[in-house]
């Protein structure tokens, strides 16, 4: 996956380049700089963001699952995703099935917190102004579902399965490698994980 990731922006920086000193006007030479950059910084992110996975696991690996109060998790992250953000977009907080001690889990607070807010992040970013993004808790027997949904278009019916792909992301109103998929499939794989 990391491999496939890297080698798209490299085959495109290499064909830049090669077609750079070849450019007859100014005009073709700023278009083909124009790539280069778009490239190096698409490299770039991917490199942060295959770094931030592996720091991930690695820190998973290494600590001990602790005694989570998901509803106050919750009722936190959500109470910072609407002061955070000025985009017309809020964001509600709703609890099924129980209270207080229904809520715990064993895991990691600030993974799981991460988890959610990267979920909320999501669900904001395809919602449209004055839209809203309803998170759920609910207690189902022996485990814990949460549920962001939103106003969004949601995922387009060929895309349902590969978007727990590790990498994948569908963004179409987004230019080709704004995003690098790593978001979702770090969060599906914290979630599994606890």
């Amino acid at each position: 996956d990391v491999a496939h990731e890297l080698k798209n922006p490299l085959t495109s920086l290499r064909s830049a380049v090669e077609t750079l000193p070849l450019a007859k006007t100014n005009e073709s030479r700023d278009r083909l700089l124009a790539v280069i950059q778009h490239d190096v910084k698409r490299l770039d992110r991917l490199i942060s963001d295959i770094s931030d996975a592996s720091r991930l696991d690695a820190e998973m690996q290494r600590q001990e699952a602790q005694p989570v109060n998901v509803g106050k998790l919750l009722t936190t992250v959500v109470s910072v995703a609407n002061e955070r953000h000025d985009d017309g977009v809020s964001v509600t907080l709703n609890f099924e099935g129980g209270r207080g001690a229904a809520f715990m889990v064993l895991g990691n607070d600030s993974r799981l917190g991460q988890v959610i807010d990267n979920l909320i992040d999501n669900a904001r970013s395809f919602s449209p102004p004055g839209g809203t993004v309803r998170v759920t808790c609910q207690r189902l027997r022996n485990k814990i579902e949460i549920i962001v949904d939103d106003d969004g278009p949601g995922v387009p019916e060929e895309a349902r399965e590969k978007i727990f792909e590790r990498f994948y992301t569908h963004r179409p109103h987004q230019p080709f490698g704004q995003n690098s998929g790593l978001g979702l499939s770090i969060s599906k794989h914290i979630i599994e994980a606890h």
